[in-house]
């Protein structure tokens, strides 16, 4: 299996500073800052890509459990919140919600949750996400 890479560099003091983040793949390259991780600033952050990580790897594994079950689908969407908030130990993840919407001919809402919620806690992602306190799931079938 490929091992995938990414790089970051950092110039500066923390809140005053500056990054960079690229994917080998070249897919992605941009800046983040301490205003754009804790604040509203111009960038990405560490959580965005995170987001992004996530959304992508569940939705993978929920259209390969959906095949699996007999239920091919047409399409699937996720989103993923990803809350950092301040703790006593400092700043943590403590939250991410997936949110999905799938268009799964032939199935109903029951086998559907049942099957979207299994790949929650089978998505690689989700579980390298394991010290997350908090991951939950609102899936919905759309047509």
């Amino acid at each position: 299996m490929p091992v995938r890479k990414a790089d970051a560099v950092w110039e500066g003091t923390l809140q005053e500073g500056k990054g960079k983040m690229k994917m080998a793949s070249g897919a992605y390259e941009g800046q983040y800052s301490f205003s754009s991780r804790f604040e509203e600033g111009t960038g990405t952050n560490p959580e965005e890509l995170i987001a992004a990580a996530h959304a992508g790897c569940y939705s993978m594994a929920l259209s390969g459990g959906l095949g699996r079950a007999g239920f091919p689908p047409v399409s699937v969407s996720t989103t993923a919140n990803v809350h950092i908030n301040r703790v006593e130990a400092g700043f943590r993840i403590t939250k991410i919600e997936l949110v999905v919407e799938a268009n799964v001919p032939g199935i109903d809402d029951a086998k559907f949750q049942e099957i979207a919620i299994a790949t929650k806690s089978g998505c690689p992602v989700s579980v390298a996400l394991g010290a997350v306190p908090e991951i939950t799931i609102s899936a919905k079938l759309v047509s």
